[in-house]
């Protein structure tokens, strides 16, 4: 008899030893990501210097000969003598690598929803690898910039590619587990390349050592599946069965008797595949579209803006840059432990998690300086940041969950497009408090206000069924399976 997917994983295990190893790979695969993520905050900073001579010298290499930097790291300030007019230079290699990002995610999803998971998940790595050498041993300013851009693209493509093959190696009950251990590793390893430059002092080094486990990851990559899901959606039944039958005996189970009946969304072989437009001409995934674009934004304007409130960290470098990620880990766990409850879901909680980092950023202009530890600003900013951290790593998983697989990393990249967006605007917020103090907080707290009270106009997905094409979304039995899901929770409950 034919099967469907999801009764095809429920034969072969949701997750499995087989599983846990996929999957334990690509969440270590964060790690790297994590590194080159975070490249330009120690690779670009900017250490003390002095300047012994007053005046302007008649050039640039007469002016260096004046400057002495004081702190016992390199970075690309020392190498080239960014500073002074030449600060500027610092922010905008930032600038360009997040600009990298957003064409990545625009143009990764679609991609590899086209192409296939594998693929494009494998070129994209191989690229981040090559332009991160090129990074570290950039001869120039101009190339070093130039490098951050195209690492930008392939790395920010290529974790996306990354994230969706860890939630559609398994079943779909593991899902909001998966994701949550991507996103806690990638928080860890913000922590892990702090621990790296503070052993690594010297820049290329230390943009070296960072990269080079790219190598490792990119070689035993080859070893991967592609991802039953993908096959099943583009109708290559055959190969899907071929990926099950794998994951099957890697879980320790014997050979299956297993053959999957067609994909609703297959059955018309004249039909060109399902492009990034679709998000647009379907009435339901063009409104979750426009509302989790907003949602992502959000998210990403806030745990920015929180940062720049919560003031300067004072104190070591390296510390400093290892409590920006490990203030995130405890957010994981509040995830894992919200998202799975049938009273509260992933719509519930990540709404909670909005309007109290919204909350938070209302509340820190309430508070004076020196109100003590338990009521800092400092501290409250801080808990708003782990609330929408928490937040950041639900919508991954909801946003997965809420797009059938044929049109699954075009959603996810159209909204990390977005996501890139509030990121960019985040630093210019703060100046607008030239108007007055607590402009900036009441934009930010309004904004996670609004996208948590959003969230409740979307569709709860915690044990639904996922929908393999766009025919599921307007199906009959679709949507009676929905309906026979949630009596079978209500009546358990």
């Amino acid at each position: 008899m034919a099967a469907g997917l999801e009764e095809a994983f429920g034969a072969a295990g949701e997750f499995g030893g087989g599983q846990r190893r996929l999957t334990a790979f690509l969440v270590l695969l964060q790690v790297y990501v994590a590194c080159q993520s975070m490249l330009i905050v120690l690779v670009g900073a900017m250490p003390e210097y002095r300047i012994d001579q007053e005046g302007v010298p008649a050039s640039k290499a007469e002016f260096a000969k004046h400057i002495h930097f004081t702190s016992n790291f390199t970075s690309i300030v020392t190498e080239w003598y960014l500073i002074e007019q030449e600060a500027y230079k610092v922010s905008l290699a930032s600038s360009l690598f997040f600009a990298g990002l957003l064409i990545g995610n625009i143009t990764f999803g679609p991609l590899s929803d086209r192409l296939g998971r594998k693929p494009v998940y494998i070129s994209g790595l191989f690229f981040d690898v090559l332009f991160g050498y090129v990074t570290a041993l950039a001869p120039n300013y101009g190339v070093f910039a130039v490098s951050r851009f195209f690492v930008g693209i392939v790395n920010g493509g290529m974790a996306l590619v990354s994230f969706v093959l860890t939630q559609e190696y398994v079943g779909k009950s593991f899902w909001s587990f998966t994701g949550s251990l991507t996103n806690l590793t990638f928080a860890v390893g913000i922590a892990v390349y702090a621990l790296l430059g503070y052993c690594v002092r010297e820049w290329r080094h230390l943009a070296l050592v960072s990269n080079t486990p790219g190598v490792i990851f990119l070689l035993l990559s080859f070893m991967l599946p592609e991802s039953p899901r993908w096959l099943y959606s583009q109708g290559k039944t055959a190969e899907a069965e071929d990926v099950m039958q794998y994951i099957a005996l890697g879980n320790g189970k014997e050979r299956l008797n297993l053959k999957l009946k067609p994909s609703a969304g297959t059955s018309r072989k004249d039909e060109s595949p399902p492009g990034i437009l679709n998000l647009v001409k379907h009435p339901v995934l063009r409104w979750r579209t426009i509302i989790l674009m907003y949602i992502w934004y959000v998210c990403s304007l806030v745990y920015y803006g929180l940062t720049l409130n919560a003031g300067e960290l004072g104190g070591n470098l390296y510390l400093n840059v290892a409590l920006y990620g490990l203030v995130e880990v405890p957010a994981f766990p509040l995830c894992m432990f919200f998202i799975e409850k049938p009273w509260s879901g992933r719509r519930k909680t990540m709404m909670c998690f909005l309007v109290f980092a919204g909350f938070a950023c209302m509340f820190t202009m309430f508070l004076p300086k020196n109100s003590g530890l338990l009521l800092s600003p400092t501290l409250l900013a801080l808990c708003g940041k782990m609330m929408v951290s928490a937040a950041f790593n639900i919508v991954y998983i909801y946003t997965s969950e809420l797009y059938p697989t044929v049109l699954r990393n075009a959603g996810l990249g159209v909204c990390s497009m977005s996501c890139r967006f509030g990121g960019i605007l985040a630093p210019f917020v703060p100046s607008m408090k030239s108007l007055s103090p607590s402009v900036p907080l009441v934009v930010f707290g309004i904004s996670g206000l609004s996208a948590g009270f959003l969230t409740l106009l979307l569709p709860e997905t915690l044990n639904k069924p996922i929908a393999e094409s766009i025919e599921d979304l307007q199906s009959p039995k679709y949507r009676v399976l929905i309906n026979e899901k949630a009596n079978q929770l209500e009546e358990s409950t």
